[in-house]
């Protein structure tokens, strides 16, 4: 999947190119944060929404001057190997299992373990996003946790698409689908998909946001990018994010420890 760049204002010097998921992009919380962020400091942001992996490889090129994005393990990497000199955590919510409102498989609950393991046994119609993103790589860690990294049943597929192209299919096809709780909110198209799964401590979804070391690209504006983590971890980037609601439903959490930096 090619990310389809966005902007949220301004040009020139005053622009940055951020990498980041389709969740912060498709669940609407970017036409909050970053207008909202160029109103304080005049600074645009233009996005690039993809799955996780691919963010990371953008950022690693030096064609992105912020990554924001959610899987921690690859994040982590991404600073040791020198990309950038440290994460800065920002918000969170969950993964729930998504899924027909029959229920095929009966895994309906609150563990994620048994539920994919419902999955295996009955050869359900899953649908694996397959894009290396911070949710296919959940997936993929629980299916791993499950003992079935290898065993999902004759009913898997991968789409090597996004969340909401994935969602999209699920509804189509009555499979299930992991998804982040935000994108599903935002959701328009649930047909007979219910939310069957979610509670489980293990389906736990920070996001992490990083500068791009210029010791490895020098163009990065480093200073303007810096501006932007100083402000979403402040108490008004904070505010913006818990403020952000669907339908009175609020997507993403603020990181109690996002203001320690």
């Amino acid at each position: 999947m090619i990310g389809v760049p966005s902007a949220y204002a301004g040009d020139g010097d005053q622009t940055l190119q951020m990498a980041s998921t389709t969740s912060t992009e498709q669940s609407g919380l970017f036409r909050v944060l970053l207008p909202a962020f160029a109103k304080v400091t005049g600074i645009a942001v233009k996005v690039t929404a993809v799955g996780t992996g691919q963010a990371i490889d953008i950022a690693r090129r030096g064609d992105a001057e912020i990554l924001f994005v959610h899987n921690q393990s690859a994040e982590e990497r991404f600073v040791a190997e020198g990309f950038s000199t440290k994460r800065y955590p920002v918000m969170y919510n969950d993964f729930v299992l998504i899924g027909p409102a029959s229920d095929p498989a009966q895994l309906a609950g609150s563990d994620i373990i048994h539920a994919l393991t419902k999955v295996s046994q009955t050869n359900a119609a899953f649908l694996s996003r397959g894009d290396r993103s911070g949710t296919h790589s959940a997936e993929l860690r629980h299916w791993d946790m499950a003992g079935l990294i290898n065993q999902q049943g004759a009913g898997y597929r991968s789409c090597g698409c996004g969340m909401g192209a994935a969602l999209n299919m699920a509804a189509a096809t009555n499979a299930y689908v992991l998804s982040d709780r935000a994108t599903w909110i935002n959701f328009k198209n649930k047909a007979q998909l219910r939310l069957l799964v979610e509670g489980d401590k293990s389906l736990f979804n920070p996001y992490g946001v990083m500068v791009v070391n210029p010791e490895k690209h020098p163009h990065v504006k480093q200073k303007q990018a810096q501006q932007f983590v100083d402000w979403i971890t402040s108490p008004e980037g904070q505010r913006v994010i818990a403020d952000y609601k669907v339908d009175g439903e609020q997507l993403f959490f603020p990181n109690a420890n996002a203001a320690s930096k």
